[in-house]
């Protein structure tokens, strides 16, 4: 008889960033994989969960969990008895916290440990709550998931997380959403850019001090500084809380164009991502770096660093650079000199980019579930 499963998606923001993508194609193959499962999610999200798990018993919660304060109340008091009614044998929640007193096996995903080991990068108050959740999932969730090894070892040594209680589950990509786009797809998204067929160097993410944006602002500036019509910098994702962002725009020569289109939807992201010279993903450390799988599945060439669990996701499928300016400089240009090296990295990230599907990661958290029951 299998499991069931309560999702607890609550926690899910209205951005669709890229950890909300893990949630939605976990929900989606976990009902998919035939999972006997329930999701706990926000009003706004109950006709999508319904849609991605059609089998699913989809509970919208109240409106105030909107607030991340209320949310966390609600989290303690009424999921246990939510998840209790349906006669769930394992909760999971996909995004950091916990209920603690639900009197059920529960499983936490901890997405990374960067708020210990570049704890810098992150705001104040967002880098205290998400500790707190992860030093509250270590001692108290029945198991974890993780979705790298680089994760899984970060946990072990900055917190002394027991291993055995640790599952690697790495993310997927749906090539449904994801593919090498067509010329349509592509003129599309860079007419909306306003930059109407100009070639571009693209960056998809938070514009967060974790992910590096002012140097690769400066290495971008500094790989093509030499051309008389140097492509653009595009740099799309969520709101800019990196200070530093602006200042460096600011600083650049007039020839040297960056646009910053915010957020994108879901059917922009294949032209963006594969209609770039180089997807440029420069970032000090990832849980796992959708983002990098993402635009290998596009068919981009890829340039990210060889930091945490980068190197598992890219392999030897992208090019990898240092975090800092000159370097990110450096391999850029050479990059962007040579179209060959290029399509050869283009054609090795769309195939490395097939073994990381949503199918292989719902299967490894179904072992999870498991093994949390049976503990």
């Amino acid at each position: 008889m299998k499991p069931r499963v309560v999702v607890d998606a609550a926690a899910v923001p209205t951005d669709r960033g890229a950890l909300i993508r893990y949630v939605d194609g976990l929900v989606a193959a976990l009902h998919q994989a035939g999972a006997d499962l329930a999701v706990i999610c926000q009003r706004s999200d109950a006709e999508r969960y319904g849609k991605l798990a059609p089998s699913a018993r989809i509970l919208p919660g109240p409106p105030a969990i909107t607030n991340r304060g209320a949310r966390l109340v609600w989290e303690q008091t009424s999921v246990p008895v939510l998840a209790r009614q349906l006669g769930a044998d394992v909760i999971h929640a996909p995004f950091y916290s916990i209920p603690l007193r639900s009197g059920l096996p529960t499983v936490a995903t901890v997405h990374d440990a960067t708020c210990f080991t570049d704890a810098e990068q992150h705001g104040t108050v967002n880098a205290s709550f998400f500790r707190s959740a992860t030093r509250t999932a270590v001692r108290h969730a029945t198991r974890m998931i993780v979705p790298s090894k680089a994760t899984r070892d970060e946990l072990v040594r900055v917190l002394a997380a027991d291993p055995t209680r640790i599952d690697v589950a790495y993310h997927g990509v749906d090539p449904a959403l994801f593919h090498p786009p067509t010329e349509l797809e592509t003129k599309r998204v860079a007419d909306r850019f306003g930059i109407h067929g100009h070639p571009y160097v693209a960056y998809l993410g938070a514009i967060e001090p974790r992910k590096n944006v002012p140097n690769l602002i400066r290495g971008f500036a500094r790989a093509v500084r030499h051309l008389d019509e140097p492509p653009a910098l595009v740099l799309a994702g969520g709101p800019n809380w990196d200070d530093e962002v602006d200042a460096v725009v600011a600083e650049l020569p007039p020839k040297i164009r960056v646009v910053r289109p915010g957020y994108l939807p879901f059917a922009d992201l294949p032209g963006f991502l594969g209609g770039a010279l180089v997807v440029a993903f420069p970032s000090r450390g990832e849980g796992f770096g959708l983002p990098v799988l993402e635009a290998m599945a596009c068919g981009a060439p890829v340039l990210t660093t060889h930091r945490t669990s980068l190197p598992e996701v890219g392999g030897d499928a992208v090019a990898y650079t240092e975090p800092e300016a000159d370097a990110i400089g450096d391999a850029l240009r050479a990059l962007l000199e040579s179209p060959e090296r290029r399509e050869a990295l283009a054609s090795a990230g769309a195939a490395r980019s097939q073994e990381f599907t949503w199918r292989l990661s719902a299967e490894a958290h179904l072992v999870a579930y498991q093994r949390a029951i049976e503990s």
